[in-house]
């Protein structure tokens, strides 16, 4: 069975933190038949995105119209912060984090779990510059300052920009077989070693 990952984006979205995983969970498609995975962007409108640094990214979907998703990816950048104060995107990301087999966050994106009070109780990272706002949201997560991504089975979060590539990886695992990854990885040429999750 095919299942849905839904990319978050906003404004100001880092560019690797949804790019790592899309690449990541797309290339699983062009390496695997039947694809594993149905990878999708989605924003507040249907206008184009300004990511960091200037990229501009057309969303597939917007918040009316996107499916539920199986994998629901929290992406972060400067843009996460002023999402803790958008109700209607954090109604949405809680909606769909109801439903969803697995919830994880790159980089800041867990400001946006945090928010919501989905790591209340769990162990979590996220980029290194960010810990201390993540304490000031709640004080009843486990934060982790050095792990490079953490498992807590249903949700995970990483730490900055390019450890979203790792915890993706190693969710596709989790979710798949070694010989995907393997694939998917040689197709990236991408020097991945399996790094503890917490």
């Amino acid at each position: 069975m095919t299942q849905n990952v839904c990319l978050l984006l906003f404004p100001d979205v880092e560019v690797l933190d949804f790019a790592g995983p899309f690449e990541v969970f797309s290339v699983a498609g062009e390496v695997r038949s039947p694809k594993p995975f149905n990878v999708m962007t989605v924003a507040a409108h249907d206008a184009s995105i300004a990511a960091v640094g200037g990229l501009k990214v057309e969303p597939l979907c917007n918040l009316e119209n996107a499916p539920q998703a199986d994998i629901l990816l929290i992406p972060g950048g400067k843009g996460s912060r002023r999402l803790l104060h958008d109700q209607r995107v954090l109604d949405w990301v809680a909606r769909q984090a109801a439903k969803a087999e697995i919830v994880a966050s790159i980089c800041t994106g867990a400001l946006i779990l945090g928010k919501l009070g989905l790591l209340d109780g769990l162990k979590a990272t996220t980029h290194q510059c960010a810990i201390e706002e993540l304490r000031q949201i709640s004080g009843r997560i486990d934060i982790r300052p050095q792990a490079r991504f953490i498992d807590n089975g249903r949700i995970l979060t990483s730490g900055g920009i390019s450890a979203g590539i790792d915890m993706s990886l190693y969710l596709l695992e989790r979710l798949t077989d070694a010989a995907l990854v393997a694939d998917v990885v040689t197709e990236m040429e991408y020097d991945w070693r399996m790094r503890a999750a917490g």
